[in-house]
């Protein structure tokens, strides 16, 4: 059954940190408009908040657990669902404040239930909101993926290359030119679905077998993938266009070629993705390869929101490109 990729994805922190922020911005503008002074705000936003945080807390703990089922229903159902959650949470702290209470102005249920209503909807709407807003990211990656990331001159010259072996080496040319389609078929497909890191990492070492074809021994490959987990799941396209990068700003340009090290490993649940490669200054080519940095930025937090994050620096005659995501597998 294909999951529903329209539900937000309540075991992800930055989801849960935006529905925390939301839920007590709603009770302070609630207190805020039901008091007349200072001292009025701070009693009903306190008297709010006692009841409010541990419904918060009971149905992020819910919706935690129960996600997985949530993602086996449509859309309409999984909405209903929630609500359904957030009613049972709301009500049976109700009925235990009712015992306990402390104060002598319990909300009634009505206005609970009402309260909550409210403020998951507002909730579900933002988060709703906020996905279709980096969706188009999804089509301007294949763009991207056809327009920038292989530009011409890797085409042009990877078919240079197949040529001038089809006579000399008519077995590797034949070989090249499966990897050429096998690479192109991959960047023209609907790429919205994470796939395994083992695909990812078939796919360039295809690419890098077309660049070896003209580079030639300019062009050296450091794999450290010893500690990868195969069948983590990852956005397709990741590492490609950084491999790309690193060729053309980084080894094309000088003379005497250089090194690209590939590094893959996990750590407290994460995985680390690094490609380094030799770094000028004075390097003509250096300037430009941020239009795919922002793309897989963006591609990063469609899938994974906060949970994942980028970073590039410049030191000791390198560039290093630092990705780290969530581990989550088949």
């Amino acid at each position: 059954m294909k999951k529903n990729s329209r539900l937000p994805n309540m075991r992800n922190l930055g989801i849960v940190l935006r529905i925390i922020i939301i839920a007590n911005t709603g009770l302070i503008a609630g207190a805020a408009i039901l008091s007349q002074n200072w001292a009025e705000f701070i009693s009903q936003l306190t008297t709010t908040s006692t009841f409010a945080q541990p419904v918060l807390l009971i149905c992020l703990f819910l919706l935690y657990g129960c996600y997985p089922y949530l993602l086996k229903l449509n859309y309409l159902k999984a909405i209903i669902a929630v609500f359904a959650i957030v009613s049972l949470s709301a009500a049976g702290m109700h009925s235990f404040l009712a015992q306990f209470w402390i104060f002598t102005d319990l909300p009634s249920l009505l206005r609970i239930l009402g309260y909550a209503f409210t403020i998951s909807g507002i909730i579900l709407y933002y988060l709703d909101l906020y996905r279709r807003a980096y969706s188009p990211a999804i089509t301007e990656a294949r763009l991207q993926a056809l327009q920038a990331r292989i530009r011409p001159h890797f085409l042009f010259n990877s078919l240079n290359a197949v040529l001038s072996l089809i006579r000399s080496q008519p077995k590797q040319a034949e070989t090249a030119l499966e990897d050429m389609a096998d690479l192109f078929r991959v960047l023209m497909a609907d790429n919205r679905d994470l796939v395994p890191l083992a695909q990812e990492i078939a796919l360039c070492r295809q690419y890098l077998s077309l660049e070896k074809l003209r580079l030639d021994e300019r062009l050296k490959v450091e794999w450290l993938i010893d500690d990868m987990p195969p069948d983590a799941l990852v956005p397709p396209l990741l590492l490609q266009p950084l491999i790309e990068n690193a060729v053309y700003h980084g080894i094309e340009p000088m003379p005497e070629g250089g090194t690209i090290t590939i590094q893959i490993y996990t750590q407290q649940h994460e995985i680390h993705l690094v490609v380094k490669n030799p770094y000028f200054a004075q390097n003509s080519h250096q300037h430009g390869n941020k239009m795919a940095l922002n793309n897989i930025k963006e591609r990063l937090t469609l899938h994974f929101d906060l949970e994942a994050s980028l970073h590039s620096k410049k030191a000791h005659g390198l560039y290093m490109v630092h990705i780290t995501i969530p581990q989550h597998s088949h």
